[in-house]
């Protein structure tokens, strides 16, 4: 029972919004790939599996999915259909590794799929995973005619667990309880972030209600056929966690950080304070100890003339005038210890004196910056992680190209690319140096909607006319609301000043 309830717990988590959105991300880069044999001109055979994209033109699927192909290249056609839009590219075979059951296939030149990365962390037992594909006994439900088969549609979703590696054959493979059926021979398997497990590649008899099981070929094994095959792909290593965990996280974490800066500032105005009326009290007990000397000084001085005095009623002249000499010297004393006491002004003024903090300045991040990822406050599962270079100025000019418009201290642009399925909010946060990419990874017709929008905003570059920015900062609000509520992707750089060395080699930008 423990067990079952284990399992039902990790399909509940599967079923959160923010990585049911994920897999729905990871959908955009499987494919269906169908095999048609042609003789005589008339098609003799034809089947059909998946596939998913690990460059934009790039497709890996299994190498039995496409081995008429292998064998017979002069009279089979192979054919990659997206999860959307309305059209389906023919594909050539590029490599084939028949032990590993790895096929790697490039499309033409108009084809271009969302390349999805290869998770290499470590993997848990028990952990949720999905199966994307398309499935021969749902088309065989479905498909009214052959124009079925290639026509786009999304994949089918199944979830399961991750049981434990096997090998078989010598070959690496992840055991998991997602259904999958004739046709998912080729797709990925994720993990609940999105990211490539394995490759499903068989299933397990179910005889006499034994329950189904399926194998993917693990990553080791995937990595290794692409690097031989020269093929470049993504990794991921960074542990998944939803979006909704990492933004309370951060918002845990920023409050944390406040609450240290306001501990620090209590501390400091304490010890300014303490050394405030340490100041008064010693300039008090100054004026007070200046005072008392010159009182006794005076004494002295009316002793020195009285006893001159009486010297000189005896006749005794000169014992007269040396008393006479010291009451006048103690009398000049007395007043210069008078007058040098500290003065009440001086007392206020120290009172008023209050040592402040060292105010912020934002302006030290004008000009070239190099921006480093801060992985324990992202959330990354298919962008690059590499440092960002950033030039920045006070009206908002990024990279001297982008303007973006000001909300406050944040300075923010949303980037709507042409040859992307993303949309990334951009924040410059000159008051902490802090750089944050907002990611949306969005279906094409989403997308669509948003390049409309974007056709709207006539601020192309930088500019110092602050009436133009205004109505940028109003666009990019109406942009804004076409997004999700929840992001697929937040990266928090921080930044560190370069001004004044020698600018760093131009790197990836997340600009545009």
């Amino acid at each position: 029972m423990a067990r079952l309830a284990l399992i039902f717990l990790a399909l509940l988590a599967f079923a959160a919004p923010a990585r049911a959105d994920d897999i729905s991300v990871a959908g955009r880069s499987v494919v269906r790939v169908v095999v048609i044999a042609f003789e005589d001109g008339e098609v003799s055979d034809f089947g059909h599996g998946s596939g998913f994209a690990v460059a934009p033109n790039r497709v890996v699927t299994n190498a039995h999915v496409v081995q008429l192909a292998a064998q017979y290249p002069e009279m089979v056609t192979i054919g990659v259909v997206p999860s959307e839009g309305n059209k389906s590219y023919r594909a050539r075979l590029v490599a084939v590794d028949q032990a590993r059951d790895l096929a790697l296939l490039e499309v033409g030149e108009e084809g271009s799929f969302p390349p999805i990365p290869l998770y290499t962390g470590a993997l848990e037992d028990g952990m949720p995973v999905a199966a994307l594909g398309y499935p021969g006994n749902v088309d065989l439900a479905t498909a009214q005619s052959a124009e079925d088969y290639i026509t786009p549609i999304p994949p089918t979703r199944s979830v399961g667990i991750f049981s434990n590696v096997r090998a078989i054959n010598g070959v690496t493979t992840l055991l998991h309880t997602a259904n999958i059926a004739r046709g998912h021979s080729g797709g990925p398997l994720l993990d609940p972030c999105g990211r490539v497990l394995g490759v499903n590649t068989l299933i397990t008899r179910n005889e006499d209600g034994d329950a189904p099981f399926a194998f993917a070929v693990a990553n080791r094994e995937l990595i290794t056929f692409l690097q031989n095959a020269r093929q470049p792909f993504q990794t991921v290593s960074n542990p998944c966690i939803s979006m909704a965990d990492r933004l309370r996280a951060d918002e845990a974490q920023a409050a944390a950080a406040e609450r240290a800066r306001l501990a620090a500032a209590a501390e400091q105005d304490t010890a300014a304070r303490e050394t405030r009326e340490m100041t008064l009290a010693q300039l008090e007990e100054s004026r007070e100890n200046r005072l008392a000397l010159a009182v006794l000084l005076l004494v002295f001085a009316l002793l020195g003339f009285g006893g001159g005095g009486i010297m000189l009623i005896k006749d005794q002249r000169r014992p007269a005038m040396i008393l006479g000499g010291v009451g006048a010297a103690m009398l000049l004393c007395a007043v210069i210890a008078f007058l040098s006491r500290p003065s009440r002004s001086d007392l206020d003024q120290a009172a008023a004196e209050t040592p402040a903090a060292a105010p912020a300045n934002p302006a030290r991040f004008a000009g070239r910056n190099i921006c480093r990822l801060v992985p324990d406050r992202s959330r990354v599962t298919v962008s690059s992680t590499q440092d960002v270079p950033l030039e920045w100025s006070e009206s908002g000019c990024v990279n001297g190209r982008t303007q973006y418009a000001r909300n406050g201290e944040v300075w923010s642009r949303v980037l709507v690319p042409e040859a992307e399925q993303a949309v990334s909010v951009l924040e410059v946060r000159p008051a902490s140096g802090e750089y944050v990419v907002t990611r949306y990874l969005l279906d094409a017709q989403r997308m669509a909607e948003l390049r409309e929008r974007r056709r709207e905003v006539d601020l192309k570059s930088c500019s110092p006319d602050q009436e133009a920015r205004t109505i940028l900062a109003n666009q990019q609000r109406d942009i804004g609301e076409l997004l999700p509520e929840m992001p697929n992707e937040r990266l928090v750089y921080v930044c560190e000043s370069q001004s004044g060395t020698a600018a760093a080699a131009p790197t990836r930008s997340n600009e545009g």
